[in-house]
Order: structure tokens, then sequence, then C-alpha cells
């Protein structure tokens, strides 16, 4: 099996990129927001490290980016107690599409966290940051201070990239992203 991490800014167009391979993708972000919905157990971890934002289950969003934005170190909190879950449900992704060729690992940490193994090829989207601006104030509820706390936990992208095996230019539209995705299963098949 080949497993392909995607890279790239917040707003770069990763989970656009990841979809358009057409393989089985692990979608990190999709995976923590059922984790809020559905994890009762995440939920007691996260009230018993946040008692004063974490209250409602199913956890609401805003209790999440409320404790990030009142101090930096919550943030690291959440990832902890998150993060192992995160890692089971990708080992059980994997465990369940073992059998195919190639799965995209669409996981906004996936360098940060030591995830990747040396052999998964990693490929970074590079959007210019005047389409991700764009793209970022499309989105329900942005937040430019929460934006920047995320970024803070980041890796810096010129190290992304250069650690990258590929780069595909996202210029938001179809056919940027499937002529970078095509060139790139023609050069690993």
């Amino acid at each position: 099996m080949i497993k392909i991490g995607i890279l790239g800014d917040i707003g770069s167009g990763k989970s656009y990129v990841a979809q358009n391979f057409g393989y089985p993708v692990f979608n990190a972000d999709d995976e923590v927001a059922k984790l809020y919905q559905q994890n009762k157990n995440i939920f007691n971890k996260l009230r018993k490290k946040l008692p004063k934002y974490i209250f409602s289950f199913p956890i609401e969003k805003k209790e999440i980016s409320n404790s990030i934005l009142a101090n930096k170190n919550n943030l690291r909190k959440i990832v902890k107690i998150v993060h192992a879950e995160i890692r089971k449900k990708l080992n059980n992704f994997l465990r369940k599409n073992r059998n195919k060729k190639i799965v995209i690992l669409d996981i906004p940490l996936l360098l940060e966290n030591k995830i990747n193994q040396k052999k998964d090829i990693l490929v970074f989207v590079h959007s210019k940051k005047s389409f991700i601006s764009k793209n970022l104030k499309k989105r329900k509820n942005f937040n430019l201070k929460l934006y920047k706390k995320f970024k803070a936990i980041q890796l810096p992208l010129r190290y992304k990239k250069k650690k990258s095996d590929f780069i595909i230019k996202n210029n938001f539209t179809k056919k940027s992203v499937n002529d970078g995705i095509k060139n790139i299963l023609k050069e690993i098949r």
C-alpha cells in the first residue's frame, strides 16, 4: 500500500486535492468533528482538562474555539487528548484499506505529530496567499485569531515544501489540481 500524505497551508485546498485522487481518504478534521459529536469519553477528558470551557455533549465547536482563544496552552491540551483517538481511527482506516493500492492521508498535523513514515509520499499543496485568503473568508465562522493559533503550532511551510516529494499548484480550478494529481500518479505507479 502506498500512503500519500497531503501537506500545505490552512485553506490551501488540501482536502479538495485529497478527495480528487480517487482513492480512500483519511480526513482527520472530519474524524475530529465526529469525535466531538459522538465520543462521550473524549468529552469527559476535555471537560476534566478544560472545565471552564467544555460544558455540553455533543461538544459545540464554539466551546472548543473559546477555550483555544482564551489560552494558547488549551490547544495543546485538546490536541493531546484528541490525537490518541485519531491515531486509533487512522490505524483502523489503514487496516480496513490494507488491500488498496493507494490511500490518502489528509491530516493537518501530519509532520508535526510524526504520523508519516519515511516511505510515505508527501504532496505539498501550493496556493497563492490571495487565493488562500479568499478561500478562508468563504468559510462559515472563520476566525482570524483562531487561525493564527493553529498556524503557531504548525511547522513552517518552507520546511513542509522541502520535505515533500511532489508539489501541486492549486489555483482553485479543477484543471490545476487534476493535472497535478495525474502527473503524481503517473510517476508513482
